[in-house]
């Protein structure tokens, strides 16, 4: 007869041993999605407000097309599901698409209508993200600190208990 083997749960997060940094881990579902904008819905994963990091994931609609932008700073994305192009840009991101933006990389999010489902993208940002309108003038800074407090007040908003954003 076999020896019966434990099954210990696995936590949230785990207390550092000897010293050591411990790893931390979130569930999909422990950090709810908000709807940015019209179309576009936001989880936010982490922010390091100090070195200008946010990781956040984004569902979009077919159809919906963000404001065009320039980045202060690097941008690593990877689709999960869906496509989605830049305006200025013939490239197609589908699912399995990793994408690097230099900082300084300007353009304009759009997922086809023609989709047949949601676009789901996961972006790690450096540094802010300056909207632009038509003639190449800021009309909004976003950047770690104000992603992180649009994303906590709409989950308050919503009646949602404050969400574990890594490093808030």
């Amino acid at each position: 007869m076999k020896n019966p083997v434990a099954v210990v749960p696995v936590p949230t997060f785990s207390v550092p041993v000897d010293g050591i940094p411990a790893a931390l881990h979130r569930g999909e579902t422990e950090l709810p999605f908000v709807e940015f904008e019209p179309g576009v819905e936001m989880q936010v994963l982490q922010v390091d407000i100090p070195s200008g990091l946010w990781v956040v994931r984004m569902r979009m609609q077919p159809g919906a097309t963000l404001p065009t932008h320039r980045h202060g700073g690097e941008v690593f994305a990877f689709t999960l599901t869906g496509s989605w192009k830049y305006l200025e840009y013939p490239e197609v991101n589908t699912a399995g698409s990793y994408l690097y933006e230099p900082a300084g990389s300007i353009h304009t999010l759009h997922v086809p209508a023609t989709n047949t489902e949601v676009t789901d993208v996961w972006f790690a940002i450096r540094g802010p993200n300056l909207n632009l309108d038509a003639g190449g003038n800021v009309t909004l800074i976003l950047d770690a600190g104000l992603v992180l407090k649009v994303y906590l007040s709409r989950c308050r908003n919503l009646g949602l208990p404050r969400p574990q954003v890594v490093g808030a």
